[in-house]
C-alpha cells in the first residue's frame, strides 16, 4: 500500500538519517551519497511531498508514467533519472526529458540517446549497467565486455559517461551484498586507472543500500523504504 502523506516526512527523515549514518560508518561524508527517490506507481502528490521534505532526485522506470509526473510537477526544481530498461522507440523522449539514464547497456541505445539529446541541454549523464551475476532476467553488459562499451560510449558527443550501475543477485546476507557492490567499485576503479574519471556508482536499493554505501555507492535508488510497498 502507499504511505500516507502524514507518515511520509517521518519516513524520509528516518531514511536520510540511516543513509548519513552508513556513510559516516564507512568514513565518508553524508554529501557523498545521493538519495534517488524511486517513485514508480506513486502519485505525483507523494513525490511533491517528498520534494517538500528536501528530496531533489527522482527515478522512474516507466516512460509514460514519468512524463505525466514531470508535467504535474513542472514547477518544482527536480532532477529526473530514468532507471528502467531502455527501448529504441523511447530513446527520444528519454533524451529530451531526463538528466540521467542509469541502465545503459547497448551501443545502439547510446548512439540514439546522443543523437537525440537536444543541443540546448547539457549532455545526458549516463551510467552503464553491469550484469555482475550473469542473470538472464536482468539487463547489463557482462564485466568482460565493459571496457569495450565504455570506450564507445565515452566517445559520443552528447553523453556524459558518469559511472556504473548494477542490480546484483538478491541476497539477504550483508557480507555477500557488499561483495557484489565491491566488485562494481573495482570495475570502476580499473577503468579510472586506465585514464577515465568516472565518479558515480549507482547501486543499492531498499533491501541492501547499507551494504552498497559501505562499498562506495554514490547514488542509492530507494522506493519501498520511502513510500511503502507498491500495490
Amino acid at each position: 500500500m502507499l504511505m500516507s502523506p502524514q507518515n511520509l516526512p517521518e519516513r524520509i527523515n528516518a531514511v536520510l538519517e540511516q543513509v548519513h549514518q552508513c556513510a559516516a560508518a564507512a568514513g565518508r561524508s553524508a554529501q557523498s551519497v545521493t538519495l534517488l527517490a524511486v517513485g514508480k506507481a506513486q502519485p505525483p502528490a507523494a513525490l511533491a511531498e517528498a520534494a517538500r521534505c528536501g528530496l531533489r532526485h527522482f527515478g522512474e522506470s516507466y516512460l509514460q508514467e514519468a512524463l505525466e509526473k514531470q508535467a504535474a510537477l513542472r514547477g518544482l526544481p527536480l532532477t529526473w533519472h530514468f532507471i528502467g530498461r531502455l527501448q529504441t522507440n523511447k530513446t527520444r523522449a528519454i533524451a529530451e526529458n531526463f538528466a540521467w539514464v542509469h541502465a545503459l547497456d547497448r551501443l545502439k541505445i547510446a548512439q540514439r540517446l546522443s543523437a537525440q539529446r537536444p543541443f540546448h541541454a547539457s549532455p545526458l549523464n549516463v551510467c552503464l549497467q553491469v550484469n555482475l551475476g550473469g542473470e538472464s532476467t536482468k539487463g547489463g553488459v557482462a564485466p568482460a565486455g565493459l571496457a569495450a562499451l565504455v570506450a564507445e560510449v565515452a566517445a559520443l558527443p552528447r553523453l556524459n559517461l558518469r559511472g556504473l550501475m548494477c542490480i546484483p543477485p538478491a541476497d539477504t546476507e550483508p557480507a555477500r551484498q557488499r561483495a557484489w557492490f565491491a566488485r562494481l567499485r573495482e570495475l570502476r576503479d580499473e577503468l579510472n586507472a586506465g585514464g577515465l574519471s568516472l565518479d558515480t556508482l549507482s547501486m543499492g536499493m531498499s533491501a541492501d543500500f547499507p551494504a552498497a554505501i559501505a562499498a562506495g555507492a554514490t547514488i542509492v535508488r530507494l522506493g519501498t523504504v520511502l513510500f511503502g510497498a507498491r500495490t
